[in-house]
């Protein structure tokens, strides 16, 4: 045990959102703040993140047991979203319309939506609550936020670095607890205007229906993936195998948008098999303490995300792939998970079918490219894809069929904070990231003139 949290519950909601609802008054100090001075703020926030980095990451470290490097690069991201977002508060820009005639205009203005619920998991806590919180305070909203219950202490720290950059009271408002208490007061609430939400698709199935039972608020949801990477026989295989296990075992797993389909051409698939295989077992060596110098793996989140890892690994043998190297536990201490990767994969097996969210590659042979683009969107989910070749013509027109969000091209997981990230299909409902993220904050007004003095 770290610490103890106070659990937060529905009269704490309830507390959150009056005060939220206080700050986005018509009359409010938040309210009338020019939109530079809200992006100075969020400049603030990010010199204070700066100047905090060591202690934030390691905190994300030790409650998430991710490698304290991948931590301290996910500081970094938070850095740079709320930079980002400082930039553009103050360019949120209407348009002016042309009407019919010369009697009228017309021209668009951009309002904040309100107050916004967030809710946070737990792989990416402190970058995660960065990217609900900078584009929605760079809007003019107000944010309730529920940090994940199993590592709230990164994001609990936003209110200490919201409250010392000098934000309004009520605009920055965080209730720790659970998501069938504190989660569902936050998505039935009638004064939250819009819910923020990362997580599975079950969870998010059931914001979209407390919406619909509450007051339609807004949502913008990121859900589950089962990301699928086509590797052409056009590929470089050394670095395609080392990307594509990155892909899959990032973040031990624990990654929306793991590559955890591996489709790879028969030309080159038993190559590639034997050296994925031989890869995995090497970065054994690499999974540990994550404050050791040289760790690039930690444990996964807790026993039950650790049985579930196992279970998948079980349902795989049982039902025929060819277990080419672990599915383990890796040390008796710990809930450490060693390198999977599995070989003759067929489609229609749980782990082809199914988000794992542990370190598991599923690697499926294919033999013509149209049959490997159908088979990769036979899916519910559509939140990132990848191609690894190096014919510029076959990644033009893999990219293009994919149906996902996201497509990497010899690379892998998000790239910027200016580029949109969302889910197609059961993946999510709008684009967070870039432009994109602060509109999801906003309501758009058309205000259209006539002439009362025509005669």
């Amino acid at each position: 045990t770290i610490c103890n949290v106070q659990e937060g519950d529905k009269a704490d909601v309830d507390l959150a959102v009056a005060a939220a609802k206080r700050a986005m008054e018509r009359k409010s100090t938040w309210r009338n703040m020019p939109a530079d001075a809200r992006g100075r703020l969020l400049h603030k926030v990010a010199d204070l993140v700066e100047r905090d980095l060591d202690y934030i990451s390691s905190l994300d470290s030790l409650d998430n047991g991710k490698a304290y490097k991948y931590a301290v690069g996910d500081v970094e991201a938070a850095i740079a979203l709320f930079r980002f977002y400082a930039g553009l508060a103050d360019k949120i820009e209407g348009r002016t319309l042309a009407c019919k005639g010369t009697d009228k205009f017309a021209y668009t203005v951009y309002e904040p939506v309100g107050v916004v619920g967030a809710i946070t998991p737990w792989n990416f806590p402190f970058v995660l609550g960065a990217l609900k919180l900078a584009p929605a305070l760079a809007a003019g909203c107000s944010v309730v936020l529920k940090p994940p219950e199993q590592t709230p202490l990164s994001c609990l720290y936003y209110g200490k670095l919201t409250k010392e950059a000098g934000f309004p009271d009520g605009v920055v408002n965080i209730i720790p607890g659970y998501g069938p208490t504190a989660g569902a007061a936050i998505t039935h609430h009638k004064d939250v205007n819009k819910v923020t939400f990362t997580g599975s698709t079950e969870v998010g199935r059931l914001i979209q229906m407390a919406s619909g039972e509450s007051n339609l608020k807004r949502i913008t949801l990121e859900l589950g993936g089962k990301s699928p990477v086509i590797v052409c026989k056009s590929a470089n295989v050394d670095e395609a195998v080392k990307l594509a296990q990155l892909g899959a075992f990032f973040n031990m797993g624990q990654c929306c948008c793991a590559l955890t389909r591996t489709f790879v051409h028969a030309d080159i698939y038993d190559e590639f098999v034997k050296k994925s295989r031989d890869h995995a077992i090497s970065l054994k060596s690499i999974f540990g303490n994550p404050f050791e110098e040289g760790v690039e793996y930690g444990p996964q989140i807790d026993k039950v995300q650790f049985d579930k890892i196992l279970n998948y690994v079980q349902s795989g043998v049982k039902e025929g792939a060819t277990l080419e190297c672990g599915g383990k536990r890796l040390y008796e201490k710990g809930y450490f998970v060693e390198p999977t990767v599995f070989s003759n994969v067929k489609d229609d097996m749980k782990i082809a079918k199914e988000e794992i969210f542990g370190p598991v590659q599923a690697i499926i042979k294919f033999t013509d490219i149209d049959e490997a683009i159908d088979r990769a969107n036979d899916t519910d989910y559509g939140l990132a894809a990848a191609v690894y070749t190096n014919d510029v013509n076959e990644a033009n027109y893999v990219s293009h069929a994919f149906e996902a969000g996201q497509v990497w091209v010899n690379t892998i997981l998000p790239g910027d904070v200016k580029c949109p990230f969302g889910g197609y299909k059961q993946s999510g409902i709008g684009r967070e990231f870039g432009k994109n993220g602060v509109l999801q904050y906003l309501e758009e007004k058309t205000v259209i003139y006539g002439n009362l003095d025509k005669k």
